[in-house]
């Protein structure tokens, strides 16, 4: 993509890190920083050398996402209707034709996605639970199994992933 003259391009990556561009070409101005205080005012700094680069155009400040090691989500849904079974494609394939009553479902979301491979054989191999879903692509894991199975992998999952890999974990929700 093209960029006229009158835009600064700013790519912020990291601890506020920059790459300023006219036209797609690099103006070799950088910064960087590595607290709060320091990321705020190299902000700023930024901002100012783009505007003053743009020669009264505009500015466009680009900061893409990159996800942390974390579990995003962590939650038991206790005894489940049949039809959140049906809706989520748990009863197909190897429980086809079984009867859900009293199984639990246990929700996780990890990041990175490729870290559910793991959670799923924690969770196997602390409780008696069935894998209802997993995607190592989008890093969901869906457990089914007794309530109190369900907790328990749930939990071991989110004690291993916070104090054995240093993952940031969010509380476990109930229902």
């Amino acid at each position: 993509m093209a960029i006229s003259s009158e835009i600064a391009f700013i790519n912020i990556t990291g601890n506020i890190s920059a790459d300023y561009r006219n036209r797609g070409e690099p103006m070799g101005l950088k910064a960087n920083a590595n607290n709060r205080e320091s990321n705020r005012a190299a902000l700023e700094n930024l901002m100012q050398e783009a505007l003053r680069h743009a020669s009264g155009g505009q500015v466009r400040v680009i900061s893409p996402m990159v996800s942390g090691k974390e579990i995003t989500l962590a939650h038991v849904i206790g005894t489940s209707d049949y039809s959140v079974y049906k809706n989520l494609g748990l009863d197909i394939g190897f429980h086809e034709g079984e009867d859900p009553t009293g199984r639990s479902i246990g929700i996780l979301h990890i990041h990175p996605a490729e870290s559910v491979v793991i959670s799923a054989d924690i969770a196997v191999k602390w409780g008696d639970i069935d894998i209802g879903f997993m995607d190592r692509f989008s890093g969901s894991l869906i457990i089914t199994g007794p309530r109190a199975e369900v907790d328990s992998a749930i939990r071991e999952n989110c004690r291993y992933f916070r104090d054995e890999l240093g993952y940031t974990v969010c509380p476990i929700s109930h229902e």
